[in-house]
């Protein structure tokens, strides 16, 4: 099957990676809708397409979530935040092909998705148009969600497509389970500390306090990985075990903060912005963490999770005081 010949294929969420998705498969010949709840934003999708910074506009589809009526044959990729997953299924057939490409873990969804993708390249969107920008570099693992599942033959087809066109490389892997985990030992340290202080992601390596925490974070994220039996994947230079061998050794980890502060400047976590909204992802990030622990000491995580929460509930405005906070 050829590109040309793909199914169509919808792509709920036209933030920063499902427009990197969405303009990959449109270049390779993909007939791509586009979903977004943003009305703006669908208009403008609708008058100039999908833009990636460097690479031009493509023509796709554009249609507000509203508006949207999914048959139960679809093929949904689906780049929405965790906290709107139950409003997207609720909308699907028990029939409907659901790949999920996020950072959090919803059970709800898990339970429904045979196969899933993680991205570990950071895209930045507009909040009002459809016009990206990457700003770091990275991989789109696609994969099976825990089943070792082969990728169906329109699902290899498409793999291609983004392969061939997009602005990330493509690793196709037997589970997916193992790399989204890894990218969450990282998230559950970044997201919290970027969304509460509303610092971008390469001063949490160099804001010393900042880092310290970050630093504490990582370690007991992998603790709670390893102790769980949980399997991780390399997702970046290192693989986990290797980061928690460079923090053991907090001088080596300070050395090498500055090389990686300087790749991560200006760049901002999926979490920034999201607490004044009044909704997070936090229990997607660290409450799946916490409860993986199954009762083990995760102090940080906790106490992330209580903050966070109690700061959206609140709708306040981030700020470094609250990094003393959650210090304390």
């Amino acid at each position: 099957m050829t590109s040309a010949q793909s199914n169509p294929v919808t792509i709920v969420g036209a933030g920063g990676i499902g427009c990197a998705i969405g303009h990959a498969l449109t270049t390779g010949g993909v007939d791509v809708t586009m979903v977004d709840a943003n009305p703006t934003k669908v208009q403008a999708g609708t008058e100039h397409g999908i833009t990636i910074d460097g690479q031009g506009a493509q023509a796709a589809a554009f249609i507000t979530f509203d508006a949207w009526q999914p048959g139960d044959d679809d093929l949904v990729i689906l780049c929405t935040k965790c906290f709107d997953n139950s409003v997207v299924l609720a909308k699907l057939g028990s029939q409907t092909t659901i790949i999920p490409v996020q950072n959090g873990f919803d059970p709800q969804l898990q339970e429904r998705c045979t196969y899933e993708g993680i991205a570990s390249f950071v895209s930045e969107c507009d909040q009002d148009r459809p016009h990206t920008r990457i700003t770091r570099d990275g991989d789109l693992h696609i994969g099976s969600s825990g089943g070792n599942t082969p990728l169906t033959d329109e699902l290899s087809n498409l793999a291609d497509v983004l392969e061939a066109n997009g602005c990330f490389t493509v690793q196709r892997v037997d589970d997916i389970l193992p790399f989204k985990h890894t990218k969450l030992m990282y998230n559950a340290a970044i997201s919290p500390l970027a969304a509460i202080t509303g610092m971008d992601n390469g001063q949490l390596l160099t804001h010393a306090p900042a880092r310290k925490l970050f630093f504490r974070f990582l370690r007991e994220n992998y603790a709670i990985l390893k102790q769980s039996g949980t399997t991780l994947g390399t997702v970046g230079p290192f693989h986990p075990d290797t980061v928690n061998k460079i923090l053991r050794t907090p001088l080596l980890g300070t050395l090498m903060a500055g090389p990686f502060s300087r790749s991560l400047r200006g760049t901002y976590c999926s979490m920034s912005g999201d607490i004044e909204s009044g909704r997070t992802e936090v229990d997607n990030f660290n409450g799946h963490l916490v409860r993986l622990a199954n009762g083990s000491p995760c102090p940080i995580n906790q106490a992330a999770c209580k903050l966070v929460t109690r700061m959206a509930d609140e709708h306040v405005t981030p700020a470094m005081s609250y990094l003393d906070e959650l210090i304390a």
